[in-house]
């Protein structure tokens, strides 16, 4: 995997609106100005891409112009870093524009840059490991570095700062707090404090009895099991298929898989579901380990986690619970393709190298 350099001051990084085109609308412009802001503060300069603020209705028309904001992002010498500006859940609609663009795609292997973002982002890393580019599953602008509090979260600020050359992680960093996730998110409610919760649990070993090593490979269950299934768009198996996104059953071997839950919380019976059809896929049978993040607001906590164990049926599998990555707030970072070991006995993730170049 060819690796980003990290960024540094002075660096200008780039704004995409690749799901949804949220942050264009007028009832997101404080938040827009808040992320920006926050940007600022990291001595770094936000460039909003061309059409990543034309709005919902736009971009769900136009996904040609969601992908020509990336292209134009990673054709830019001049941007260090990319950054999404929040999820969605139709971001495989660009794969046909970016993956038979070569220009594109040269460009993405021959100057790899820093690409964060989480949820129907999970197709873009996806597609970004398919070309050979390390990116990273972590922050986006509306759900981190907007952050509605007077500052970002502690967590979330020192996560940002580890996108910055020689101030890398090198373990999933344990937190003291957990956060819910706010019903509110107007520009009354800038200021306001999001409900928080000691993080009494920790991260948890569901089972297991060895430590084991492998590279990252994962993402949202929900984006993964649509590109198997298409249930929510029927065209997206078919798109998924026809540009080889889906990792193959070799290409998962000996892997540390990740795996998280969406904002959307899906019943104990879905989670089966969905955990069925990547057992189906034989993934389970053939990666090192699992480590699966925390549900967000803590909903169905313990019923997801009879349901990973009955479904995996192997005792012998590693696999840690309730890390900070994904939906729940705070969240890490974690790089696709990076190896990393989980030791059982320390209940830790530990990066076994860096993770820019």
């Amino acid at each position: 995997m060819k690796k980003p350099k990290g960024l540094k001051k002075g660096d200008r990084v780039a704004i995409v609106s690749l799901s949804s085109g949220i942050l264009g609308e007028s009832f997101a412009t404080h938040q827009l100005k808040l992320g920006k802001q926050r940007i600022k503060s990291f001595g770094l300069e936000p460039v909003t891409m061309p059409n990543a603020l034309k709005g919902l209705d736009y971009l769900n028309k136009h996904p040609e112009a969601r992908a020509q904001d990336l292209k134009v992002a990673f054709a830019d010498d001049t941007i260090s870093g990319i950054f999404c500006a929040i999820g969605g859940d139709d971001t495989f609609r660009l794969l046909s524009y970016l993956m038979e663009d070569n220009e594109f795609i040269q460009n993405v292997q021959n100057n790899p840059k820093i690409f964060s973002g989480f949820s129907d982002t999970t197709v873009n890393h996806l597609m970004f490991y398919r070309l050979g580019m390390e990116s990273i599953y972590g922050l986006n602008i509306l759900s981190d570095l907007a952050e509605l509090e007077d500052e970002m979260l502690p967590y979330t600020k020192e996560t940002f700062l580890k996108y910055f050359a020689g101030n890398e992680l090198t373990a999933v960093p344990e937190t003291q707090w957990w956060y819910e996730e706010r019903e509110d998110f107007s520009a009354e409610a800038v200021g306001t404090k999001r409900t928080r919760h000691v993080e009494t649990r920790g991260i948890e070993v569901l089972q297991g009895d060895k430590n084991v090593s492998g590279k990252l490979l994962g993402g949202c269950l929900e984006s993964l099991y649509e590109c198997l299934i298409g249930e929510r768009y029927t065209e997206q198996k078919e798109i998924i298929q026809q540009y080889h996104i889906f990792p193959t059953l070799e290409e998962w071997k000996g892997k540390m898989m990740f795996l998280e839950t969406s904002e959307e919380k899906p019943s104990p019976e879905k989670l089966e579901k969905m955990l069925n059809v990547l057992k189906e896929k034989g993934i389970f049978s053939v990666i090192n380990g699992l480590i699966i993040g925390k549900p967000q607001n803590e909903v169905y906590y313990n019923e997801y986690k009879k349901i990973y164990r009955e479904v995996i049926a192997d005792d012998t599998m590693p696999i840690l619970y309730n890390l900070p990555f994904g939906h729940a707030f705070p969240r890490t970072l974690l790089p696709y393709g990076l190896e990393v070991t989980v030791n059982i006995d320390k209940r830790t993730v530990t990066f076994d190298e860096p993770y820019f170049s």
